[in-house]
């Protein structure tokens, strides 16, 4: 910790800043950075990330007026808006961190933009910064580096339950109503009391069916079709909160979760989006939304990665096939391989990356074959007798590759499924 006696040589690095449509930016976490765009970032120039630049608005500029120790276990990023004139729109936080959640803040930013728009963002709330290497630089979640490009205030939290976290929301931020998209961390009761119009959530499955952290993955394993999207206010209990709208999508037996989850963030923003006016009007509130049928529950339980492992000895080629498009972003799936009839190589984890089920069937076989027609998969005969088609594979070390190079790989050598590792 700095002692008292250290300030002097920190107020000395510090300029102050004036401007009547500057906005001043500051991560504590990852110093200061330079001037990009129309935000103004002011140099580290020896301020110890133990401070942090206290920024206030006054008569309508940006000025820096104290400097304030930092105690707080969260990130915060600070930035003045230029706009006077939206006092009376409804105050937004938004809390996301993936990709599918930055692209669902662009829109409803956007939106907010627009000169009849009811409402404003004026806040941001994310995971914290993830160092992707041992002693690589900490990097910023997608919604935070769009919230960072956009000049929106941005607080990272460790945990959403921190008091001085909802203590800055209660006293700086001020929500009217808040939306959560693929946000990563349970909301506690008292955040829940914030906003008056209450909390929105884009949750991607038709509920009450899925309600949990995997709601894609398990509704694709589980073969459904359609799949959809609801927005919902949140309650304590994990997305059980009365549903405000739904959109259902009819989709192809062979997507994935890869290219179907920012689709249905997508359809749920544009829904999301639509409802805002009526729900900032009070024509949509938590009384007025429609209450879901807990007799229909479906839990989407977090995934292990042990889950991962194909079981042709107990799944039919569409369990497998469902298996396969369910888990395409994490963990995947796998099987291991044995190559060569004398059994003298060990088995190979080969990760199925693509596939397909073929309509016809077969006499159940551990041998795994290519099929005759030129873009033919290596297929697996299950012990049902159904066929799974392996389109694309990748083996341990080596590169995602189709069956015609992987069977060129092979050299002449027969491969076979083994049944009983992992088990």
């Amino acid at each position: 910790m700095r002692s008292a006696a250290s300030m002097p040589n920190v107020l000395a690095t510090i300029v102050v800043i004036s401007s009547m449509a500057a906005a001043i930016l500051l991560r504590p976490c990852h110093g200061f950075q330079q001037q990009l765009g129309g935000v103004i970032r002011v140099a580290r120039s020896g301020v110890p990330p133990s401070y942090n630049l206290r920024i206030r608005r006054i008569d309508g500029a940006s000025q820096l007026v104290a400097l304030q120790y930092n105690t707080r276990s969260f990130s915060r990023v600070y930035s003045s808006s230029s706009d006077d004139n939206s006092s009376e729109k409804a105050r937004i936080l938004f809390l996301g961190t993936p990709e599918v959640a930055a692209t669902s803040l662009k829109s409803i930013y956007e939106q907010s933009q627009h000169p009849d728009s009811q409402y404003k963002v004026v806040g941001v709330v994310t995971q914290p910064p993830k160092r992707r290497k041992r002693r690589g630089k900490e990097i910023p979640s997608p919604v935070g580096l769009v919230a960072e490009e956009l000049g929106i205030y941005t607080l990272c939290p460790e945990k959403a339950r921190d008091a001085e976290f909802l203590d800055e929301l209660e006293n700086e931020v001020k929500p009217d109503l808040c939306i959560t998209a693929a946000y990563g961390q349970y909301l506690p009761k008292r955040f829940l009391a914030l906003p008056k119009f209450g909390t929105l959530n884009i949750h991607p499955s038709l509920l009450p069916r899925w309600r949990g952290a995997s709601p894609v993955q398990r509704s694709l394993e589980a073969g459904d079709n359609p799949v959809g999207v609801s927005v919902l206010f949140t309650v304590s209990k994990m997305d059980a909160g009365p549903i405000v709208s739904q959109e259902t999508l009819e989709i192809d037996e062979n997507e994935q979760a890869t290219t179907l989850l920012p689709t249905l963030f997508d359809i749920g923003t544009k829904s999301l989006i639509d409802a805002l006016p009526k729900v900032i009007k009070g024509d949509i509130t938590m009384d007025t939304a429609t209450v879901q049928d807990e007799s229909l529950v479906a839990e989407a339980s977090m995934i292990d990665s042990s889950e991962g492992q194909l079981w042709p000895t107990k799944m039919s080629a569409r369990e497998c096939h469902n298996r396969v498009r369910g888990f395409s972003m994490w963990p995947g799936t796998f099987l291991y391989f044995q190559v060569g009839d004398d059994g003298s190589n060990d088995p190979v984890k080969v990760k199925v990356v693509e596939t397909r089920v073929l309509e016809e069937t077969a006499e159940p076989t551990n041998v795994i074959e290519i099929g005759p027609k030129k873009g033919d998969g290596l297929r697996l005969v299950c012990a049902d007798g159904s066929i799974l088609e392996m389109l694309k594979v990748q083996p341990a070390t080596r590169n995602v590759m189709d069956a015609k190079s992987f069977v060129n790989g092979l050299q002449g050598n027969s491969v076979r499924w083994l049944s009983g590792l992992d088990e």
